[in-house]
């Protein structure tokens, strides 16, 4: 796909729209002139140089990736109108287009009916789920992994909600008996799930918590922003993923997911489900001077935020034309990232200078140096990370780091002299399908780092 060709014929196809409702000529106060506008832009282009290579396979440290071309052009193409999807008559045609990708993530999910919209980000989204927990389960508090993503409690804070953090097992799943123990008290109302936890990729037992919500009378609300679009390979095959959680998502009362991760979309894309439509109750309101132009209920009717980009409605929209959601559209972008965390896995085992910290359930590898101390283990990963930034960009790479206990590695079977209480070890996300081609060669570098110490 020829980006600059299409992006041309975005501002082209724009331009004649525009020219429709005839000539005018552009106030003098928004021109500036060509000279400096270049030099201006010549600065832009240097300052954003300081970023580090998201598009390349050998940036392999946090979730951060370009966007699809589609999602790019249709953006563009979008954003010279500038609609607002918050009202029908600020976005006629980028709302209709909201609807249509919503209703295609509620598929997904397995929602018959459903209520939602497209959000600035996954927290927006989830603050928008807890908003509506708190509405139907006054006075009670919500519940959540340890291990989930520290959204949750920051949005309880800030809805005056109770919040429970739940111990996480040795493989970073919600605790299931400790979550019991707590529902047994009364003070929760709300549990979140979450399919994909941003650190390690952790898949909570939906489907077993399932049985919970019925016998204590909760809400389950599951957090899918990171892992929401394995959906379209949850099929227990060698290279997809768990299928039950994902199945368990359909029966859930709500549901967040974040296009602008696996989803190919442009920060910030989120979107947020309700399995129960009646729920838009709690979101009545009136705004005399923006919902005129129709009957049909706005956006805006069903969201906390106000304006929001249309732009976005439609680069996700143009996407999933291009890539639908099925197994053979964006499933398919989705297991090379899966494939490669696997085969990384299995290269770590072999290793005699690093080794795996869990078997990841997603596309997130987590792993760090043999070592006998935990302090060393520190040391190390933080050099190695470091050590592959500052590499030239033809043989860098780029890592993160993970905090992990001393009760966490033992958890997981790794024989660590626990002289410290924490540490980091090594973290990379195999989010770009390229990542698969690729694998050998960063594992090889890693090597090399822990080797030179």
């Amino acid at each position: 796909m020829d980006l600059h060709h299409w992006l041309g014929s975005a501002a082209d196809e724009i331009g004649r729209w525009q020219r429709e409702f005839g000539a005018f000529e552009q106030h003098p106060a928004l021109t500036v002139p060509e000279e400096d506008f270049s030099q201006a832009f010549a600065e832009l282009a240097e300052r954003l140089r300081a970023n580090y290579p998201f598009f390349h396979p050998r940036y392999a440290a946090q979730m951060l990736k370009p966007p699809h071309p589609a999602a790019v052009v249709g953006y563009v193409a979008a954003m010279l109108i500038n609609p607002n999807n918050h009202a029908l008559d600020g976005g006629p045609a980028t709302a209709q287009m909201e609807r249509e990708v919503i209703a295609a993530l509620a598929s997904m999910f397995g929602y018959a009916q459903h209520l939602g919209h497209l959000t600035t980000s996954g927290t927006m989204a989830n603050l928008e789920a807890l908003f509506v927990s708190r509405e139907t389960h006054p006075g009670r508090g919500v519940a959540y992994s340890q291990d989930a993503h520290y959204t949750h409690g920051r949005m309880c804070h800030l809805l005056g909600m109770p919040s429970f953090p739940v111990a996480a097992d040795g493989a970073g799943r919600m605790d299931l008996d400790a979550l019991e123990a707590l529902l047994r008290t009364g003070q929760v109302g709300t549990v979140v799930m979450t399919a994909g936890t941003t650190g390690l990729g952790a898949l909570d037992p939906i489907d077993q918590a399932l049985e919970l919500r019925e016998r204590y009378g909760v809400r389950i609300h599951v957090d899918a922003a990171y892992g929401g679009f394995f959906s379209l390979i949850a099929d227990d095959s060698a290279d997809g993923v768990t299928a039950a959680p994902f199945r368990a998502v359909a029966s859930c009362d709500s549901v967040v997911v974040d296009p602008h991760k696996h989803g190919l979309q442009p920060y910030g894309c989120g979107a947020v489900l309700f399995k129960d439509p009646a729920v838009g109750r709690f979101y009545k309101h009136d705004s005399p001077y923006t919902y005129f132009t129709s009957d049909q209920l706005h956006l805006g009717e069903i969201s906390l935020e106000c304006s929001r980009a249309g732009a976005s409605a439609a680069a996700l929209w143009l996407t999933f034309r291009l890539l639908p959601l099925t197994p053979d559209g964006l499933g398919a972008v989705l297991r090379p990232g899966r494939r490669a965390a696997l085969r990384w896995a299995g290269l770590l085992a072999d290793s005699a200078a690093l080794m795996p910290y869990q078997p990841p359930e997603l596309d997130i590898v987590t792993y760090l140096p043999r070592a006998r101390r935990l302090s060393e283990i520190d040391a190390l990963s933080v050099r190695m990370m470091e050590a592959g930034m500052s590499a030239v960009p033809s043989q860098a790479v780029f890592l993160a780091t993970y905090g992990v206990s001393a009760s966490a590695l033992a958890a997981r079977g790794h024989r660590i002299m626990a002289d410290v209480e924490t540490g980091r070890i090594l973290r990379s996300v195999l989010m770009k399908p390229e990542s698969e081609a690729w694998v050998e060669i960063l594992h090889a570098e890693v090597e090399k780092l822990a080797a030179a110490g």
